[in-house]
């Protein structure tokens, strides 16, 4: 199977992502910080089956969204899984700073369920 990861310590956002994805007809895990998304990522792969994108937020406890990324990109598996950030961050060194540390694109909170349809179908299929 199939999946797409949102990483996100607000419920709230978390749950209007994973909503709009399944709507859309993706499969999804869900975690509530860098470490847990990191965990599940591992997860996914033992159990065999594929993460072919992450969505994630930056601001986050235990571990935030460019150490995640970083951790990612050093993997053998995700060096080239698109990964999205959306957070409500919206300076340009911040959005340089997740470049560098390995971001596909950039959503800024607050997002239309379309928008984040557009950027996952352009990204993925």
């Amino acid at each position: 199977m199939k999946y797409i990861l949102v990483v996100d310590d607000s419920n709230t956002s978390r749950a209007s992502i994973e909503y709009t994805l399944k709507g859309a007809g993706y499969q999804t895990k869900t975690a509530e910080n860098g470490v847990l998304g990191l965990k599940r990522l591992q997860e996914i792969q033992e159990a065999g089956d594929e993460c072919t994108m992450v969505i994630s937020d930056i601001n986050m406890p235990e571990m935030n969204g460019f150490e995640m990324i970083r951790n990612l990109r050093k993997g053998k598996f995700f060096p080239y899984v698109p990964i999205i950030v959306i957070t409500t961050e919206s300076e340009q060194s911040k959005k340089d700073e997740g470049k560098s540390a390995g971001a596909t694109g950039w959503i800024v909170k607050p997002f239309s369920p379309e928008k984040l349809i557009q950027v996952v179908k352009k990204l993925i299929g």
